[in-house]
């Protein structure tokens, strides 16, 4: 009871696509499971209230969940860092970042994306499209954000500054990586010694040796 659609944005918009779009009244999602979730708002039977609100639902599940965003519960926990998440598809879903499952392939090159957004983003390229140019130096970009990262080659911005010692970041990204050498933070650890690690590219170094690919320095 869905179908897929392509959404391009104009000039100027950072919106996400959003793919999923509910056959009932044609609102969109980004994700799969939102749909489903919204879905379940036509059903004509909704015996499950809540308690701290009045909204009901079909699923006594469905009302678990919702309950979860009065309470802040998140029982699910990331087996590979620390994040918590309040149901357990949205965990499944942040560990491919871990894993590395690549779900959505590309139907024209192949390749494969964790992400569904990830492969939307990546097929702009076979067509070419690249909406978003930057008004210094006339590049290109297919994301909003992309453009706005480039910008700052041009303008040397770096809002992102560390509480700790003061230095500036373009992304904050960076400077989240950056604080972690500060507070020493290691949130990845690895799943077959339990050794933990500052940034995830350090982790992954550090797999290769249970691989038993050669390994090298990770700086």
């Amino acid at each position: 009871l869905f179908q897929l659609r392509n959404v391009t944005f104009p000039e100027g918009t950072h919106s996400i696509e959003k793919a999923f779009q509910c056959y009932h009244c044609g609102k969109s999602f980004l994700q799969y499971w939102s749909l489903k979730s919204h879905e379940q708002t036509h059903s004509v039977e909704k015996p499950f209230q809540c308690s701290k609100c009045g909204s009901s639902f079909p699923r006594f599940g469905s009302l678990k969940r919702h309950e979860r965003t009065h309470t802040s519960e998140k029982p699910y926990k990331c087996s590979h860092c620390l994040q918590r998440f309040t149901q357990s598809s949205y965990l499944k879903y942040h560990e491919r970042i871990h894993t590395q499952e690549e779900t959505f392939q590309c139907c024209q090159c192949g390749k494969g994306f964790i992400r569904f957004a990830s492969l939307k983003l990546h097929e702009r390229i076979h067509y070419i499209e690249k909406p978003f140019k930057c008004c210094q130096c006339g590049k290109g970009f297919t994301r909003f954000g992309s453009l706005k990262l480039h910008e700052r080659i041009h303008t040397g911005e770096k809002p992102f500054k560390c509480s700790q010692c003061g230095k500036s970041f373009a992304r904050s990204a960076i400077l989240k990586n950056h604080e972690r050498t500060h507070t020493r933070e290691k949130p990845y650890n690895c799943i077959h010694c339990g050794q933990r690690f500052i940034q995830f590219s350090h982790l992954k170094c550090h797999e290769r040796i249970h691989m038993q690919e050669k390994p090298f320095h990770c700086s």
